[in-house]
């Protein structure tokens, strides 16, 4: 993929991708478990073999499995039927293209062995944004968690929230994304993204919260980024 910035350590960007032609990516639980298991394996210089280190982040995690040096800071991410999203920092030179490719490769062969098919998963190479300002970094953290609000009501950006209770308590539910990391839940998932890396000043639990309730209220700011 061309691109008009060249990627570079300890520079934020939104990487994302989707099934080719808009297939399905996850069709069940443990698709997305998988995934997960991924997110944290591949972010490390040591090779991923899950069948030896585990076939899901808790049993990676029980396992106590060396990662090696990390390549990217996640900041934030959602797995969504057809696509996913990632707010990442570079760590190592690198780093980005290094764990995109250990995400697709890795994720494409258990799919398709799983499901006995071959060929392409993803639609091309990853897509990568450069988020170089603090504004934009913002947008993008309730951007990604707001996501999964479309499997409640699809056409909520374009005609607002019906169920504005019901929609906050789906994200509540939700478990594919770090929104529940950023309330301020203690869980397994935890380990994959490092909220220390955000540049702008954390806000409590209470505030992230309070600034989802604005994006939904407010959904003509809700723009495609």
């Amino acid at each position: 993929m061309s691109r008009n910035f060249t990627i570079a350590p300890q520079e934020f960007y939104h990487l994302y991708n989707r099934g080719t032609d808009k297939r399905k990516i996850f069709t069940r639980g443990v698709d997305y478990d998988r995934f997960l298991a991924l997110l944290y394996l591949c972010n490390g210089t040591n090779p991923v073999n899950l069948r030896e280190q585990g076939q899901s982040l808790a049993e990676v995690l029980e396992n106590g499995v060396e990662r090696g040096e990390l390549l990217i800071d996640i900041c934030a991410y959602v797995l969504m039927p057809n696509h996913f999203h990632i707010l990442a920092r570079e760590v190592a030179e690198g780093g980005i293209s290094e764990y995109m490719r250990k995400i697709g490769n890795g994720y494409t062969g258990y799919f398709n062995r799983r499901y006995d098919r071959s060929g392409t998963l993803f639609q091309g190479t990853y897509k990568a944004r450069h988020a170089n300002k603090d504004v934009y970094l913002s947008h993008l953290l309730s951007y990604i968690h707001l996501n999964p609000v479309k499997l409640f009501e699809p056409t909520w950006k374009e005609s607002g929230i019906v169920d504005r209770s019901g929609a906050e308590n789906f994200l509540d539910r939700y478990k594919y994304s770090s929104y529940l990391d950023y309330c301020g839940n203690y869980r397994l998932e935890s380990c994959i993204i490092n909220r220390a890396a955000f540049p702008t000043e954390m806000k409590t639990p209470t505030d992230f919260k309070s600034s989802i309730k604005e994006w939904l209220k407010n959904k003509t700011e809700y723009t495609k980024v």
